[in-house]
């Protein structure tokens, strides 16, 4: 699709939105706030999710539009309240794009994979500051509405960007073991919240998602086809 189909498609979206926000368009639609949209919000990160790991690209698709259009209708509805619209969003994001690629987009130049992440830490600390945001700590940084073994994986990788030393996986899988050992001992909210971070550290020293591979599990576990099961 050329740009000016993807303009026309894009504007078409907003001219809906528009409507259905306006006097004589949809009530439900005109009701909603940010707030009472988070569900939805949610709901559709959460199925777009889903598409990707179907494969499907016609289901993708679809799951894709669903989440673009909450970016419209909180647009809209910010929009109404004289805060930013649809072309502040894509302004914002095109920037911050520019601003943490200089490599791309100045005349900078990085040697390896290191070189990127700390200029990558640095254009975000810059940024902060001219915020007037204050330093937040570790725990601050990740939100809390994340999944908790997703928020604990990006703690761990975080932690190490700015320098924590982890233990390797053999060193990890021995702490696995040792808490797993201490769950047949006794069962504990704290014995079992070890396992799971000592799991995650191991996966996140791996490359792997744990949320993504324990979702699949649950697939792998429960789609027998006996719907009764």
């Amino acid at each position: 699709m050329t740009l000016d189909k993807n303009l026309s498609a894009l504007q078409r979206l907003i001219e809906i939105m528009d409507r259905l926000r306006s006097p004589g368009g949809c009530p439900w639609d005109a009701e909603q706030t940010p707030e009472s949209l988070v569900p939805y919000l949610l709901e559709e990160a959460h199925e777009t999710i889903e598409a990707i790991e179907a494969g499907d690209p016609t289901l993708i698709c679809d799951e894709l539009g669903d989440l673009l259009l909450q970016v419209v209708f909180h647009a809209r509805i910010f929009s109404e309240r004289g805060a930013f619209d649809v072309g502040d969003i894509a302004n914002a994001i095109s920037d911050k794009l520019v601003r943490r690629h200089p490599h791309v987009f100045a005349d900078v130049t990085l040697q390896n994979q290191s070189d990127l992440t700390a200029q990558w830490e640095q254009v975000k600390a810059g940024e902060k500051a001219q915020r007037g945001e204050s330093e937040r700590t570790l725990l601050e940084s990740i939100p809390r509405s994340l999944p908790a073994l997703s928020r604990t994986w990006k703690l761990i990788e975080k932690s190490a960007r700015s320098g924590r030393v982890w233990p390797h996986s053999s060193e990890n899988l021995a702490s696995c073991a040792t808490t797993v050992q201490a769950l047949y001992a006794g069962m504990s909210d704290e014995a079992l919240g070890e396992a799971l971070f000592a799991l995650v550290a191991v996966a996140r020293d791996g490359g792997i998602d744990p949320e993504g591979a324990l979702r699949r599990a649950t697939h792998r576990h429960f789609h027998t086809g006996d719907e009764n099961a």
